[in-house]
């Protein structure tokens, strides 16, 4: 194997997931033509766990990246909107007023409606007020 070939190879497992297999392949490859197997099974076990390790590091990084350009822009974060919702209902809460916007009834004395006065079109008052 070609050492460009062993660095695409080994660049391929920092980025991509490395299988055992393809640890295997490389390690191989980096490794003596005589290396025994455990020694070849060492190298590859490292391989994976080093390809883990730098595929963390590379998540962060581009979070991290994303956030900070996200925050440049302007654009709120969740914890932002969460904030905001606690704030809202803190407000709502003090105002007496439902998510909705609705005034949340009063437990101190319910409000009785009065009936309205019916009139009917047969009685001497509105026949007279009719004419």
């Amino acid at each position: 194997m070609s050492t460009l070939e062993d660095v695409r190879k080994t660049v391929e497992g920092v980025i991509g997931n490395l299988t055992p297999a393809k640890a295997q392949e490389v390690a191989k490859g980096f490794s003596d033509p005589g290396a025994a197997k455990e020694q070849v099974a060492k190298v590859a076990a490292e391989l994976i766990e080093w390809s883990q390790r730098n595929r963390d590091r590379m998540k962060e990084f581009v979070g991290r990246e994303i956030a900070s350009q996200m925050r440049s822009v302007g654009v709120a974060t969740q914890s932002d909107l969460d904030a905001v919702k606690r704030r809202v209902r803190d407000l709502e809460r003090r105002a007496g007023m439902t998510a909705s916007g609705r005034k949340i009834a009063s437990k101190k004395s319910p409000v009785k409606k009065t009936a309205a006065k019916k009139t009917s079109a047969s009685s001497p008052k509105s026949a007279s007020a009719a004419s």
